[in-house]
């Protein structure tokens, strides 16, 4: 049966999360209904990440499988009824095995901070009130691509085989009057991101040292991390697969 990637950004504030779920908005629930309403037909995606409610994104991606003549106006038509923080970026046709989320190499997040009250982020940056040592929060920040088990910056009671990632790039950046935390990694584990940003700036308000923030991720205690930087702060940027990957499945791109 002919597959297709759908290419997808969103805004989170207003929704529950991103995996459809019954009873409560979703991105992933809304872009089913727009597919279903527009080809006809019972159709679920898989998504390639699955982020939190209030978790923002400017790539992801999903895709469906299905039998039906896609008109060529489809990107147009589904942004025409998706909900106005949903955008649809294209949509292609690929190799009948293609996979968005287990062809997934690695992934690409950030986390916004203001210093200020900025009524125009609110929703998309975190408020710390606080003088933050960004020197000490880039020293900590890379240490995390020297260790690969990060059972301290994942959520309880979470169902998973392993608490190894291997994170390939992690610092922060003054841009404007943000500062942003960048973090990649092969896979991610759940409230990962919020962890680690929430536990630098401990570090940065000077509340831990460095030493310290490198003994909580050694102690495999997530009890020890600080998990309360609010979901509205974090983006998903980028998915990524393998070099040539939707050029050597791709077969039309609409």
């Amino acid at each position: 049966m002919p597959r297709y990637f759908i290419e997808t950004a969103y805004k989170g504030t207003h929704f529950k999360g991103f995996q459809a779920q019954l009873n409560a908005i979703s991105i992933q629930g809304e872009i089913n209904k727009a597919l279903q309403t527009i080809l006809k037909d019972e159709i679920q995606t898989t998504t390639s990440s699955r982020t939190d409610a209030g978790v923002h994104a400017l790539q992801n991606f999903l895709h469906f499988d299905t039998e039906q003549p896609l008109p060529s106006s489809i990107v147009y038509n589904l942004n025409s009824i998706l909900h106005e923080d949903v955008l649809i970026n294209r949509l292609m046709q690929v190799k009948d095995t293609a996979h968005a989320r287990f062809d997934a190499i690695a992934r690409d997040y950030t986390y916004h901070i203001v210093s200020r009250k900025q009524p125009f982020l609110r929703e998309t940056a975190y408020f710390v009130p606080f003088p933050l040592d960004m020197g000490a929060m880039n020293e900590a920040a890379a240490i995390l691509p020297t260790h690969k088990h990060f059972e301290s910056f994942c959520k309880r009671n979470t169902d998973v085989k392993t608490f190894e990632c291997r994170i390939s790039s992690s610092f922060l950046e003054k841009k404007g009057e943000e500062i942003i935390y960048h973090v990649r990694s092969n896979r991610f584990l759940r409230g990962m991101v919020r962890a680690i940003i929430g536990t630098l700036i401990l570090v940065g308000r000077k509340k831990i040292s460095c030493n310290q923030f490198e003994e909580i991720i050694g102690s495999n205690d997530c009890s020890r991390a600080d998990f309360s930087a609010p979901a509205h702060g974090l983006f998903l940027e980028r998915v990524h697969y393998p070099d040539l990957f939707f050029e050597d499945t791709q077969k039309e791109k609409i």
